[in-house]
């Protein structure tokens, strides 16, 4: 019966270990000493083009992404007050982009940082911490994030190098996949094979 449960036991744990080596994929740790890149954001969204950006040139610098969300604390509270609400609209988003990168192999250090306004919360985060690129999503359409005003004080404020990353429209975004597909259709329709 031992004998049964050992064998068992080394047949699930040859069998986990080929699960790992063919999905490839490993929750990589922030490593000590890589250089480090700050994606700011509040208002609950990141777009999605500036996170896979992001990612990309995260894994091509073997670099840490570090995710931080801005949570504004309004005025009738103190800096110190929990704010529990916005911490939970925070934490699934920390949690998704966390994913995103884990699933392209790339470690993420995720933060919030608290203060009266973005650039207030940016700036505190700064004084602590030292990051190699600053990314910053630009605002796309009405949604809530970053304002213009926003970043053109990172820009001239950032301790760092920083990209301003503005997403497409997704008007034009559909217009661009209407003509990628029209030029792949061209030669079917013209006969040619």
């Amino acid at each position: 019966m031992i004998v049964l449960v050992v064998a068992l036991a080394l047949v699930v744990v040859v069998l986990a270990g080929a699960l790992v080596a063919r999905t490839g994929r490993r929750l990589r740790r922030p490593r000590p000493g890589a250089s480090r890149i700050l994606v700011p954001f509040t208002g609950g969204t990141l777009e999605p083009t500036v996170l896979d950006a992001a990612i990309r040139i995260a894994k091509a610098e073997n670099a840490t992404l570090v995710p931080a969300y801005l949570l504004l604390m309004p005025l009738q509270y103190s800096e110190e007050s929990p704010l529990t609400d916005e911490v939970g609209v925070a934490m699934p988003w920390l949690e998704a982009v966390e994913h995103a990168a884990v699933r392209a192999g790339v470690p993420v250090d995720a933060r919030i940082e608290k203060g009266r306004s973005p650039t207030h919360a940016l700036r505190r985060l700064w004084e602590v911490e030292a990051f190699d690129r600053v990314i910053a999503p630009a605002p796309a359409g009405t949604r809530n994030g970053l304002s213009l005003k926003d970043l053109t004080w990172i820009l001239t404020h950032a301790p760092s190098e920083t990209l301003v990353l503005r997403p497409e429209p997704p008007a034009a975004a559909d217009r661009a996949r209407e003509v990628q597909e029209a030029v792949r259709e061209a030669p079917r329709r013209a006969g040619v094979r």
